[in-house]
């Protein structure tokens, strides 16, 4: 049975927390139910708002993960109680710590020149016997059918249960969401950052910054010229967008209207 979804202005995210969705991507793996999993946070809520596709998308996910606090909140408010952050780099972890023993096999997409490789060093000295069958770094702009076909042929020799893609929002969702059914991979996930956090290339806040819902601008003041525009902006509208859900004076719908 799919988990329950909480209505965050218009996205459904799923009602779950690290520990459920470990099993239910492992439950997806062992049926070899084809999915891409996104982690959402206040990003991927705002650019929604403006993309009925992108929002369709999400709402589309095997699994739309509360990769914010304020998803976790809304989540809270609407009476799951054991709803709590599935954040990208933990999500990826707690697979990892699992394919030691599931033997699941994983690919890897994503990230600048040589932060992929990076990434599987740091993976693999943590978790020796962990499987991983490739690794790609796709140029910025959109592949070429050449490149793709190249992608598909590799992907079909290796055959992973996970492909980890490491791209922003809403780039990585939308490639995920267009090749899902063409590359041959189980389950895609969309984990953003967790490339460059998880092979140490940025540095992650702190667990107590997480948790009170101020990573953005922790975050922010390590990239300030990068994240500047979507911080300053977003985060205003979503806090005005979520007092009008709240208040009922503006209706925000699951079916994409």
């Amino acid at each position: 049975m799919a988990p329950s979804r909480v209505n965050v202005l218009g996205v459904g995210v799923h009602a779950i927390n690290l520990q459920s969705a470990v099993e239910i991507l492992g439950q997806a793996v062992a049926a070899r139910r084809k999915g891409y999993v996104c982690v959402t946070g206040v990003h991927g809520v705002s650019e929604a708002q403006e993309d009925p596709e992108f929002r369709a998308i999400l709402n589309g996910a095997l699994l739309n993960t509360p990769d914010g606090m304020p998803m976790v909140w809304m989540g809270k408010i609407a009476g799951f109680k054991e709803m709590s952050r599935v954040y990208g780099p933990d999500l990826l972890i707690e697979i990892c710590r699992a394919s030691e023993e599931k033997e699941w096999r994983h690919f890897f997409y994503g990230g600048a020149p040589g932060t992929a490789e990076s990434l599987v060093a740091t993976l693999q000295s943590r978790f020796p016997r962990l499987q991983v069958v490739g690794t790609h770094t796709p140029p910025f702009r959109a592949l070429t059918p050449e490149e793709y076909q190249g992608l598909q042929t590799q992907v079909s020799a290796s055959q992973p249960d996970f492909f980890w893609v490491g791209l922003s929002t809403p780039k990585q969702e939308r490639f995920m969401s267009a090749t899902i059914d063409s590359l041959d991979a189980t389950v895609m996930l969309g984990i953003g950052a967790a490339f460059d956090l998880v092979s140490g290339k940025v540095r992650q806040s702190p667990r107590w910054i997480q948790r009170s819902g101020f990573e953005w601008l922790y975050r922010l003041i390590q990239e300030p010229r990068r994240l500047w525009k979507r911080y300053l902006k977003n985060n205003p509208l979503f806090l005005g967008r979520i007092f009008l859900q709240l208040t009922h004076l503006r209706r925000y719908s699951l079916d994409n209207k």
